[in-house]
């Protein structure tokens, strides 16, 4: 059995389908592992969804900030935006249960793999908190969605404030706290306080802000994240065991999956120019 990690799908559904058979993928013998943000922006949304959710027990996908956004949008009341691409998963006939299938999605996966303590988040992992604490964490979110106030948290989901944990944030400031660190997360300064507004390379760092890998940890957990398209799977000069898996298919890059046991990428170019 082979575990692969594949970065953001963001609706590169023809890149997958090649990837998968790239990889001759066997789903009664291998596994996925997907960093989220299997929607918005490309052409394949829906179809992403439902190639996913056909796998069943053999794809584990975490949520990722576009993910949470098609929530928003069909069950927060949230307004779509200029260049969402969710209009086909919004009108599809099975549109409640891959909804149902997404809402019920995890914010992190943790195992071990290859010998070695293996934990998968969208954005990646504060460095203040250890494993079991943002497990801990994630399930408080994971449990609001599977419950009945899910609407109500995901209509107050949005917001960039508070910008920096605390053990004793309590209701939406918790929650909001939690999905920023977990799905947002690029620059943070020593004190863990999140910038929200650089999204591009490495040299967009505000003042006194540095990528969250260059902080160093207590542990040796292996860290697999997407979301940042402009690292394009690199992580240089970081401190803690990290391994990016987006490399921007939807912008036109390569969608890349990585073994998770013998450490080796694959990647396929994406269609899109």
């Amino acid at each position: 059995m082979t575990t692969y990690a594949i970065g953001d799908l963001q609706g590169c559904h023809a890149e997958f389908v090649e990837l998968l058979e790239t990889l001759d993928f066997d789903p009664r013998n291998d596994r996925l592992w997907l960093a989220g943000d299997l929607v918005n922006r490309g052409p394949g949304s829906l179809d992403c969804l439902r190639e996913v959710e056909a796998l069943g027990d053999a794809a584990l996908t975490v949520l990722g900030n576009h993910d949470l956004h098609l929530l928003a949008v069909a069950r927060g009341g949230a307004a779509l935006n200029r260049k969402d691409t969710l209009d086909a998963i919004l009108a599809a006939p099975d549109r409640e249960r891959l909804l149902d299938w997404l809402q019920s999605r995890p914010l992190l996966v943790r195992e071990t793999l290859g010998g070695e303590d293996t934990l998968m988040t969208h954005a990646g992992l504060l460095p203040q908190w250890s494993p079991g604490l943002a497990a801990t964490l994630a399930a408080e979110v994971e449990a609001v969605l599977g419950g009945a106030a899910a609407g109500a948290f995901l209509e107050r989901m949005y917001g960039n404030a508070p910008d920096q944990w605390r053990d004793d944030l309590d209701g939406i400031d918790r929650l909001r706290a939690i999905v920023n660190v977990l799905t947002r997360m690029r620059f943070i300064d020593a004190q863990g306080r999140l910038d929200f507004a650089a999204k591009e390379g490495l040299d967009s760092a505000p003042a006194g802000f540095e990528p969250w890998f260059r902080y160093p940890r207590g542990d040796d957990v292996r860290l697999i994240f997407g979301h940042w398209a402009a690292l394009q799977g690199e992580t240089p000069d970081s401190r803690v065991n990290a391994c990016a898996l987006d490399t921007g298919c939807v912008w036109g890059g390569s969608l890349t999956a990585l073994d998770l046991v013998s450490g080796e990428r694959t990647s396929v170019p994406s269609r899109r120019r």
